[in-house]
């Protein structure tokens, strides 16, 4: 299997999030490795959390299994349970309409990395503590009653 040269892929911070939700997540940078790699079937990103950024804002998804291990740095996952630290090495795994809500959070004075692997969203994706859910049919986020951003 061919390697996967990291730095010739360009790392973004684009978000479909609404201007007022998309602030926690300015700090999170991502390289997409799948296409790079030929992938087809699922998503990989090596993400980077700077201090301060959110992998996303909480949330979960009714038909797509998602599933980081951190690499580098510390950051905190906030789930339904609570919050639990994630160094290098640890691994979470998010199961398919599980309902709960969750992400990273990098609190630290260092930059954090971990790999990300998933689906892009095909199925509804829901907020529990902002009024945005992911409409699938219409392929964008929108509030909660469905009205338009």
């Amino acid at each position: 299997m061919p390697k996967i040269d990291l730095a010739a892929i360009p790392q973004t911070n684009a978000t479909g999030y609404p201007p007022e939700y998309a602030d926690v997540v300015r700090g999170r940078w991502y390289r997409r490795l799948a296409p790079a790699g030929g992938l087809a079937d699922y998503g990989v990103s090596h993400v980077t959390l700077k201090p301060g950024g959110w992998s996303a804002q909480r949330h979960w998804h009714e038909g797509e299994d998602e599933f980081v291990v951190m690499l580098s740095g510390h950051a905190v996952l906030v789930d339904d349970a609570g919050r639990t630290p994630m160094g290098p090495g640890d691994c979470a795994a998010f199961p398919k309409n599980d309902g709960n809500g969750h992400c990273l959070v990098n609190e630290s004075d260092a930059d954090c990395s971990y790999i990300a692997v998933g689906r892009p969203a095909q199925s509804d994706c829901h907020y529990p503590d902002i009024d945005m859910h992911l409409d699938a049919t219409r392929g964008r986020q929108v509030r909660k009653d469905g009205s338009e951003f």
